[in-house]
């Protein structure tokens, strides 16, 4: 399973590490995934993978135990 945001579409991101000495190494961002249970619309719940920033501006609804 690909590491993505099921909201936002927010997914890794490739570029360089640059020394000092400028040697340059590729390196990843990968976003700050969460598995969490989600309140559907009909009122059922699913686990998805969502990131901390939809989590934060209330872009999805947690579902309660």
């Amino acid at each position: 399973m690909a590491r993505v945001c099921e909201v936002c579409g927010k997914k890794t991101i490739f570029g360089h590490n640059v020394s000092h000495a400028h040697n340059v190494t590729n390196r990843s961002w990968k976003p700050n995934l969460q598995k969490i249970r989600v309140q559907g619309e009909r009122g059922g719940s699913r686990r998805m993978k969502v990131c901390t920033r939809c989590i934060r501006s209330g872009a999805i609804k947690k579902a309660v135990s």
